[in-house]
C-alpha cells in the first residue's frame, strides 16, 4: 500500500541473500520508481549506498554506479559483502540509501530503508519493494561501538606433529582505504601475547594497491598445546607506506579473553588438534590491551 510519504520519495526494489557457506552477503539492487526530483531539470542523478551498522565506516560502504536524468532508475547491480559472519546476521542491519550524484556540490540524499538482516533466512532470497524514508537518526549508542575497518580470513590449527600453532592469513576483504588513490597497500602482522621478548612476531609479504587481498600465508608458533589458554593471538593490519611509518588499518585479538566469534575460533582450535579451522573477523579501529607498534 503506498503511503503519502512512499509518493513523496519513491519506492526501492532489492533483494538479499545471505550464502551461508560462503559467507557472503549478495545484494541486488533491482530499481526505484518515483524518486523526488533532485535537479533543476526535474530529474535526478541516482545512485545506492550501503553500510552496515552498527560500526558504520568507509570500509563498509558499497554503491552502485550512478544513472543520469531519470526518476526511475534500473540498475539490476549486485553488491556483495564478503566474510559475513553468522554473528553478523544476528547482529547488523543492513542500511540502503539513495542518493542524488552532484558534479558541484555535496551529493543529496533522496531517502533510505534499514533491514535487520536477521530478517534474512540463510540460503533463500528474499524480495522487497519498499517506500523510501526519510533519513533516519542513527542511534547514539552505535557511536560508541569500534569503527569496523574491514574483514580477515584466519586459519588456526594446533599441530601435533609440530608440536606448535599453525596461523594461517588467507585473505582480507573491505579493507578501510588509506592512500590518496582510494587503496592501500596491505600487510598483516600476527603476535603471541603475552611476549616479553618481541620474538613472535610474523609479517607477510606486502599486497599492492588493493582492499582486498589474498595472502595464503601460515606461520608456525612452537608451544604446548596446555600453554596456549594462557595467550591470546594479535592479528594487526597495517598500509604499507615508503619513507615514512605504515598506518595502521585494523586488527582483531583471538584469546581465552575474547568475546563472541573470537573466543569460539581459539577454543574451537584448542578443543580440536590437528584440525584447520578458518573463520571470518571484523577488524576494528582500537584494539582493547593491545601494544601497536608498526
Amino acid at each position: 500500500m503506498e503511503s503519502h510519504g512512499c509518493s513523496a520519495l519513491g519506492t526501492l526494489d532489492f533483494s538479499l541473500l545471505y550464502d551461508q557457506e560462503n559467507n557472503a552477503l549478495h545484494c541486488t539492487i533491482t530499481k526505484a520508481k518515483g524518486l523526488k526530483p533532485m535537479d533543476h531539470n526535474g530529474l535526478a542523478d541516482p545512485y545506492v549506498k550501503l553500510h552496515l551498522l552498527p560500526g558504520a565506516s568507509k570500509a563498509n560502504k558499497l554503491r552502485t554506479k550512478t544513472l543520469r536524468n531519470t526518476l526511475n532508475p534500473t540498475w539490476n547491480e549486485t553488491l556483495t559483502y564478503y566474510g559475513i559472519t553468522d554473528e553478523d546476521m544476528i547482529r547488523k542491519t543492513l542500511r540502503i540509501s539513495v542518493c542524488d550524484e552532484d558534479k558541484f556540490r555535496h551529493n543529496e540524499f533522496i531517502g533510505e530503508t534499514r533491514v535487520p538482516l536477521k530478517k534474512l533466512k540463510a540460503n533463500h532470497t528474499k524480495t522487497f519493494s519498499i517506500c523510501l524514508e526519510k533519513q533516519l537518526p542513527v542511534d547514539k549508542t552505535e557511536d560508541k561501538s569500534l569503527e569496523e575497518r574491514g574483514r580477515i580470513l584466519i586459519s588456526l590449527k594446533y599441530s601435533s606433529q609440530k608440536q606448535g600453532l599453525l596461523v594461517g592469513i588467507v585473505r582480507c576483504a573491505h579493507l578501510a582505504a588509506m592512500d590518496a588513490n582510494g587503496y592501500s597497500d596491505p600487510y598483516v602482522k600476527t603476535y603471541l601475547r603475552p611476549d616479553v621478548d618481541k620474538k613472535s612476531k610474523h609479517k607477510t609479504a606486502v599486497k599492492k594497491k588493493t582492499l582486498n587481498p589474498e595472502f595464503n600465508e601460515e606461520f608456525c608458533y612452537e608451544i604446548k598445546h596446555g600453554d596456549l589458554a594462557k595467550k591470546s593471538l594479535e592479528v594487526t593490519v597495517w598500509d604499507y607506506d615508503i619513507g615514512k611509518s605504515n598506518d595502521f588499518i585494523g586488527g582483531v585479538v583471538l584469546g581465552i579473553n575474547a568475546k563472541g566469534e573470537r573466543l569460539k575460533h581459539w577454543f574451537d582450535c584448542l578443543k580440536n588438534k590437528d584440525k584447520r579451522i578458518e573463520r571470518w573477523h571484523t577488524l576494528t579501529s582500537e584494539l582493547p590491551g593491545a601494544v601497536l607498534s608498526d
